[in-house]
């Protein structure tokens, strides 16, 4: 379950960025193709997202994460970049 979290994470963080890409540039540039774009892609890292939180609650016990650990595991969801971190960090060597 480990390697699907941080696959996760990965996806979770990519999407996240190309989320405020279509944003920041797209809609300023062409607002058709922001509107075309932003349901499929607002959709796939909510899922992303959720699978994100879902998951590190179910690996807290298994990976025996403290409080603090765990905080920042989820925090990172929120902060972009904040995934690459926690992959980087906390899962790079328990896979």
């Amino acid at each position: 379950m480990l390697k699907i979290f941080k696959v996760t994470a990965i996806l979770e963080g990519i999407s996240y960025l190309v989320l405020f890409t279509n944003m920041l540039f797209i809609k300023t540039n062409n607002p058709e193709l922001y509107h075309t774009l932003l349901r499929p892609l607002g959709m796939t890292h909510g899922v992303l997202f959720i699978g994100y939180v879902i998951l590190a609650f179910l690996l807290k016990k298994p990976q025996n994460w403290d409080l603090k650990t765990f905080a920042i595991i989820q925090i990172a969801s929120l902060i972009p970049f904040g995934t690459f971190y926690v992959e980087k960090k906390y899962l790079e060597n328990n896979a």
